[in-house]
């Protein structure tokens, strides 16, 4: 089989890597596609990986709908070369697209339910893969197929993650010094229009009275400035899951990453005025806790930070929610084995 996988973030790429591992070494044929945006290259060489990349994604609405075009006449123009028999994407409207030209099969990963994204692949798209959580959104039924799991066990369960010890060596730092791991977005992707995070000012006192308790990293899509510079992590890519499972805690503005640490045990303080159904799933596992701004931020986090044997409890109730989920790369290897009526 050849299958062509499309990404937009760099979680994208964790998301298939094991699948297409398993089918590279069933010897199947694996094509990334990709816009240049942030890590998704250095993921996709350092996993060594085929790619294509199509270049810098616009950021202008101008510039936005110039790209839907582009991308898609050249997301079709190397399916003609690729000749995919399966496209698939975490809700990519170019494979989409480029699926229903060639009639072939899209299969699409969808967690956020940005519905002006999912009304422009959704039309093209033959399965839909999404969370037993609810959305409230109508979908398709022929179309849907819901699991008991989230996107982050497709990489992060412990069938095939398991944490780099030398992650310390990376940070520079021992391996008994405890350590927080803060993030930061940008505020520029689509769905991010008219939410809010934390002030520069609940920053500012954020990182200073947490620094003087532990070491502090602090991940940014926007440029630091200077007085943060310190902070800034400085670990190869392809690690942060490994930082995530030794950290004492994140903190941040970004959904992904702070469902990730959720998979992980490590206690995450999300803090975005963004709804979504699988943040509150993991809100009542205990593993995750939510903030619409930085009020009350702080306070959490120190809390946590003087909550005795803080690790073994969530440890606990990760393997409480681990025993009611997926593992979903291996769902997603029997669904395509059942689809296509092949024994890989």
């Amino acid at each position: 089989m050849n299958i062509l996988i499309d990404i937009g973030h760099p979680a994208h790429v964790h998301l298939f890597k094991n699948f297409a591992k398993y089918m590279q070494n069933k010897g199947h044929n694996i094509l990334f596609t990709c816009r240049d945006k942030e890590f998704e290259i250095y993921l996709l060489e350092h996993y060594g990986f085929k790619y294509k990349s199509f270049g810098k994604k616009y950021k202008t609405t101008i510039g936005k709908i110039f790209g839907l075009i582009k991308f898609d006449l050249m997301e079709i123009l190397e399916a003609i070369k690729f000749k995919p028999d399966l496209f698939l994407s975490a809700g990519s409207m170019y494979a989409a697209h480029a699926a229903f030209f060639y009639r072939k099969p899209h299969f699409a990963f969808e967690d956020t339910f940005n519905m002006e994204q999912v009304n422009l692949y959704l039309p093209f798209t033959k399965t839909l893969f999404a969370s037993k959580v609810p959305t409230g959104i109508s979908i398709d039924k022929n179309k849907l197929y819901q699991y008991n799991g989230y996107h982050e066990l497709a990489y992060l369960h412990p069938n095939w993650f398991k944490p780099n010890e030398n992650v310390y060596k990376e940070l520079g730092i021992d391996e008994n010094q405890e350590y927080i791991l803060i993030r930061f977005v940008s505020w520029n992707a689509s769905h991010d229009k008219g939410q809010n995070g934390i002030s520069n000012e609940q920053k500012e006192k954020l990182i200073d009275n947490l620094s003087k308790r532990v070491k502090v990293f602090i991940s940014s899509e926007a440029p630091l400035p200077k007085k943060w510079q310190k902070y800034k992590l400085n670990a190869p890519a392809h690690l942060i899951h490994d930082i995530m499972a030794k950290a004492t805690m994140f903190i941040g503005e970004g959904a992904t990453m702070a469902s990730e640490c959720a998979m992980l045990g490590t206690p995450a303080i999300y803090v975005n005025s963004l709804e979504a159904e699988t943040i509150r799933e993991q809100e009542k596992y205990g593993l995750l806790f939510k903030y619409n701004n930085g009020i009350g931020v702080l306070n959490k986090a120190l809390e946590l930070l003087n909550m005795p044997n803080r690790k073994e409890h969530f440890s606990q109730k990760q393997k409480e929610m681990l025993s009611k989920k997926r593992d979903v790369t291996q769902m997603l290897i029997d669904y395509v084995n059942s689809y296509f009526k092949v024994d890989i």
